[in-house]
């Protein structure tokens, strides 16, 4: 059986010291969340992550707008927060029901963008120049290094969107990894999947994954979240996936507790970008 990865643990560890180090600081920092539409499962993520920020110190804020908010509403909004000096991160909740993301995110300062999703933080992740680096890239990687397995040689498939694949294959290639992002519907996706070394599957489309499309031993990082009745599930089967994998992250408990984790670093590290600019 699988090893199960527990990022409600890993996670409470990372905020323990988050804490530690807000109370050291003559300010408190300031977190804001952008939430367009009624999504439940971005619902779910955004109240996990007030209660981290709260538990830490960290001041959050949250601004709600309908499903069809005009997108230069939210533009302006992060204008708005931009010239806050009490706003130390901007998050805005992914995905956007129908405005465009890439230029929504483009408008926040690159050292507020505590999500890490800025081109220029795409770019210097790229580049190996300082950064913020995607809270959720971070904390799969932080997953992964938990199953302890040799990190290089390995054969890492990633099945999601190129925005979320790019900061992964960043971080995956400095460990010597050959990455390939694999799209949801490509007809070759279950012979794919078998070849990965570490396979991490971020669709939301529950039972995508199952056991006969992963290679024995393989690390399996579920990232999908959906709503199926009271319950939240992700794109793995875990029954059958965990009878083949070496090692499972679990939905709940596993990367979305890492990611909230991994937030509230990058909210301290954007506050240190920014005392630097000062």
């Amino acid at each position: 059986m699988a090893i199960l990865l527990d990022g409600r643990a890993i996670g409470a560890r990372i905020r323990e010291k988050v804490k530690a180090r807000v109370a050291a600081m003559p300010t408190s920092p300031g977190l804001a969340v952008i939430l367009v539409g009624d999504d439940p499962a971005s619902h779910l993520y955004d109240a996990l992550k007030k209660k981290a920020c709260e538990e830490a110190g960290i001041r959050f804020e949250l601004f709600l707008y309908p499903a069809d908010e005009p997108e230069q509403s939210l533009i302006a909004k992060i204008d708005e927060l931009n010239a806050r000096h009490d706003v130390t991160g901007i998050l805005v909740q992914l995905p956007l029901p129908t405005q465009n993301a890439d230029r929504v995110i483009a408008a926040i300062r690159p050292d507020k963008d505590v999500d890490g999703f800025h081109r220029d933080n795409l770019k210097a992740l790229a580049e190996g120049r300082p950064g913020i680096v995607s809270a959720l890239a971070l904390g799969i990687m932080k997953l992964v290094d938990e199953a302890g397995v040799g990190r290089r040689e390995r054969r890492v498939i990633i099945v999601g969107s190129a925005l979320f694949a790019e900061p992964l294959r960043c971080l995956f290639a400095e460990q010597r990894a050959i990455v390939e992002r694999v799209d949801p519907l490509d007809p070759e996706l279950a012979s794919e999947t078998k070849t990965a070394d570490v396979l991490v599957v971020a669709v939301g489309k529950p039972g995508l994954i199952v056991g006969s499309m992963v290679k024995p031993g393989a690390i399996v990082i579920d990232v999908g979240t959906t709503k199926v009745g009271r319950r939240v599930v992700g794109d793995v089967d875990a029954e059958s996936v965990s009878s083949v994998a070496g090692a499972l992250s679990p939905v709940p408990g596993g990367a979305g507790p890492m990611t909230v984790a991994m937030l509230t670093l990058n909210v301290l590290k954007a506050a240190a970008l920014q005392r630097d600019v000062k």
